[in-house]
C-alpha cells in the first residue's frame, strides 16, 4: 500500500474510534436519563393521586358536592352493595346444586 492509503486507512481508524467512544458516552448518559425520567413520573402519578385526594375532600366540603356524595353513599352504594350480595348468593346457590 501507498504512503497515501495509510493515511487514509489511519483518518478513517481515528474517526471510526471516536465515534465509537462518543457513542458508549452517549448511551451510558442516556440510561441515567431514562432513570432520571422514570423518577419524575413516580412523583408525577404521586402528585396526581395527592391532587386527586384534595379535589374529592373539596367536594365533599362545598354544599352541592357534598349533597350529592350524601345521595350517592347512602342510595346508590347500597342499592350496589344489595346487588353484589345477590350475585354472590346465586352464584354460591348455584354451585351447591
Amino acid at each position: 500500500m501507498d504512503v497515501a492509503e495509510w493515511i487514509i486507512v489511519a483518518i478513517l481508524s481515528a474517526t471510526l474510534f471516536i465515534f465509537l467512544i462518543v457513542g458508549i458516552i452517549l448511551l451510558a448518559k442516556l440510561i441515567g436519563l431514562t432513570k432520571e425520567v422514570k423518577k419524575v413520573v413516580v412523583e408525577g402519578q404521586d402528585i396526581a393521586k395527592n391532587a386527586n385526594s384534595i379535589v374529592n375532600n373539596v367536594k365533599g366540603m362545598t354544599s352541592f358536592g357534598g349533597a350529592v356524595q350524601a345521595f350517592v353513599d347512602k342510595y346508590i352504594n347500597s342499592k350496589l352493595n344489595e346487588k353484589e350480595k345477590e350475585e354472590k348468593e346465586e352464584k354460591k346457590d348455584g354451585g351447591e346444586k
